[in-house]
C-alpha cells in the first residue's frame, strides 16, 4: 500500500511540474546561454556548500565546454556517466524532507541525491549541449524489479522513434524497448506532458495545479546564478 501511496503522489507531483516546467526551464536555458558562471557565482556556491563544492561545479562546467563540439552519443554518453558517479541517497535521508527536487549545483555539490536529480541534471546539462528540448524528457517509470517509482531522462533522435535511456539505476544508455525493467507512466519538459505509451510519443496530456517543487528548485538555481538581480 505505501509503494502504492508513493506512485499516485509520485504521479501528481509529475503532472503538477507542467505549468511551471513551461516557463522556468525556458527562463533557465536563455539565462545560461549570457555565460553567467561568473567568479561570484563560484563565489555564492563556495559560500554555501564549501570549496570543495566549488571545485566540483567548475567541473561540471568544463564538462559542457569540452563535450560542445563531441557528437551526440559521446554527449550522452559524458553527461551520463558524470552525473552517475554521485552517490545515491533518498531525500529522507538526505535533505530531511519526503520529496526534494535538487538544482544540478546541490546535487554537484553534495554529492548526492536521488532519481529526480540524477536526471534533472542530466537535462539541463544536455540542453545546454545544445540539444533541443523538444527531443529531451524527465520520464515518470515504475521500476519493476524494485516495485517502485522512479524517475528517467529520455533522449529522442527522432519525434516518432524508440528514445534511449540515461539511468543511475542501469548506467548503460540503451533504447527504451530494450529496457524490459521499466515501466512508462508519464514524460514531460518545457513542452507539455504526455501519457507515456510503450516508452513512446504517447498522448499529450494537459496539466494544471502548483508546481511548488519546481518552482522551489528553479528559484534556488537563480539564486545562485543570479544572485541579487533575482530581488530587483
Amino acid at each position: 500500500m505505501a509503494t502504492r501511496n508513493a506512485c499516485k503522489n509520485y504521479r501528481r507531483t509529475c503532472i503538477y511540474a507542467l505549468t511551471g516546467l513551461l516557463f522556468s526551464a525556458a527562463s533557465y536555458v536563455v539565462a545560461q546561454q549570457k555565460n553567467i558562471f561568473t567568479p561570484a557565482v563560484y563565489s555564492r556556491v563556495e559560500a554555501l556548500f564549501g570549496k570543495n563544492a566549488s571545485s566540483d561545479v567548475a567541473k561540471w562546467r568544463q564538462l559542457v565546454t569540452n563535450s560542445q563540439n563531441e557528437d551526440i552519443d559521446e554527449k550522452l554518453y559524458q553527461v551520463n556517466r558524470f552525473f552517475n558517479r554521485f552517490e545515491f541517497v533518498d531525500d529522507l535521508k538526505h535533505w530531511r524532507q519526503p520529496d526534494y527536487w535538487a538544482t544540478p549545483i546541490e546535487f554537484i555539490a553534495t554529492g548526492a541525491g536521488d532519481c529526480e536529480d540524477y536526471s534533472i541534471a542530466k537535462y539541463f546539462s544536455l540542453i545546454e549541449l545544445g540539444i533541443p528540448e523538444s527531443q529531451l524528457r524527465l520520464m515518470y517509470v515504475t521500476a519493476l524489479e524494485l516495485n517502485q517509482p522512479h524517475m528517467v531522462l529520455a533522449y529522442y533522435p527522432s519525434p516518432t522513434s524508440i528514445p534511449l535511456v540515461l539511468d543511475n539505476i542501469n548506467r548503460r544508455i540503451l533504447p527504451a524497448n530494450k529496457r524490459r525493467d521499466l515501466a512508462p507512466v508519464y514524460s514531460f519538459n518545457g513542452e507539455g506532458l504526455w501519457a507515456a505509451k510503450s516508452m513512446g510519443t504517447g498522448r499529450k496530456l494537459r496539466g494544471s495545479g502548483p508546481m511548488k517543487m519546481w518552482d522551489d528548485m528553479i528559484d534556488r538555481l537563480n539564486s545562485v546564478m543570479l544572485g541579487d538581480t533575482q530581488e530587483q
